[in-house]
């Protein structure tokens, strides 16, 4: 393919080897308890593996977009989305930092991170105010050399673990010109032990409630210009789209094999499923869409590397993978019959993970609504 060179081609060895070894083997463990092990984070940040993006100065690779999918299509590739959600929350909560912060605060977060010593989250989504950003209510007053922070965080991935928050806050008026963004420790003063949520989905990631009750926090963990964190914000979701809609087909090709190889191993009626052409018009239409997904992705991830916004673009990506996603492990279900619907059977697993994905980093009807007004502004 012309988006992928030998970097990419070793790059992938790499974190297939990585996936192979460090993560297949214990996934359903992990599933069951709820949580990986935090060393899953020093392992692959030895490898170099969380670095991918980031930058040889603060301890990461000089690479391209293409290299951040080849490491989204891997890890996906386990068959457990909260996986790969966890292990990569460092991938939405550093952005902002790395565009926005002065050097000292980058030195001080990004190398830990990169290296799996640390671990960092994206904070924005409220109780009462989820895609919507603009009306966040956690609220940062000024307090001289520092801010003192209250509020609430929720659904936030990573949360009950991480030690560096990419916190959203607002420092001004209503609406989008008075969000900030901040840099917030797990141990400042007034930061509240996170609450662990349960999900329907995505279980090995840990997923938290945060408090702040008058927590301080200096002035010098700004990310940014005071009152201009909403474009850090917005810029930082049409990465996140992009990767969610890598995980999306990604995760759809895991179902495709899984059925594919129950479909030609099944017996009924005298003959295996994929003797019955209605399965095999099944499986058609579900790689079909995968492949259609993957290269629209691709298309998209080639105009932000070459520098253009794609808000659109990104915006049909997401859409159209998740979609695919939610098709594929649909009828990878259906293919297993009752079997699918058993715990501990992946396409089970895969079909609770893919709820997610319409919902995340921006819903669907928001996704379309983006799509609506840059079709409208043409007009």
């Amino acid at each position: 393919m012309p988006f992928f060179e030998d970097s990419h081609h070793l790059l992938r060895d790499l974190v297939r080897r990585f996936v192979r070894e460090e993560i297949k083997p214990y996934v359903d463990e992990w599933e069951r308890e709820g949580l990986f092990p935090r060393a899953l984070y020093r392992k692959a940040g030895a490898l170099g593996i969380l670095g991918v993006g980031f930058g040889e100065t603060y301890g990461g690779s000089d690479s391209d977009l293409f290299h951040a999918i080849v490491v989204g299509e891997e890890l996906a590739a386990c068959g457990a989305q909260g996986v790969a959600a966890g292990l990569g929350s460092h991938m939405i909560a550093c952005p902002p930092l790395l565009m926005g912060a002065d050097e000292a605060l980058k030195q001080r977060v990004l190398p830990p991170v990169l290296a799996g010593e640390a671990v960092a989250a994206l904070a924005v989504t409220e109780p009462d105010a989820g895609s919507d950003v603009a009306a966040i209510q956690t609220k940062a007053q000024d307090a001289g050399d520092h801010y003192l922070v209250n509020g609430a965080k929720t659904f936030i991935t990573s949360g009950t673990r991480a030690d560096f928050f990419t916190t959203a806050v607002r420092t001004g008026g209503p609406g989008r010109d008075g969000i900030s963004l901040l840099l917030i420790e797990r141990d400042r003063p007034g930061f509240q032990e996170p609450r662990s949520l349960a999900k329907m989905g995505w279980r090995c990631s840990d997923t938290a409630e945060l408090s702040f009750v008058d927590c301080r926090v200096p002035k010098r963990n700004l990310i940014g210009v005071e009152n201009q964190g909403f474009q850090l914000i917005m810029h930082n979701f049409l990465a996140e789209r992009l990767q969610l809609a890598v995980m999306a087909y990604a995760s759809a090709e895991v179902a495709f094999e899984d059925a594919l190889a129950y479909a030609r191993t099944r017996r009924a009626f005298g003959a295996p499923l994929t003797d019955k052409q209605v399965i095999r018009h099944k499986l058609v239409d579900m790689k079909s869409q995968i492949e259609v997904a993957r290269a629209f992705v691709y298309q998209t991830a080639a105009q932000v590397q070459a520098g253009e916004q794609a808000i659109q673009a990104a915006a049909i990506a997401k859409n159209q993978a998740v979609e695919a996603c939610s098709f594929v492990v649909d009828q990878a279900v259906q293919i297993f019959g009752g079997l699918g619907y058993m715990e501990g059977i992946r396409v089970e697993r895969l079909y609770r993970d893919a709820r997610l994905l319409p919902i995340g980093g921006g819903t669907q009807e928001i996704m379309k609504e983006i799509i609506w007004k840059t079709l409208d502004a043409k007009r």
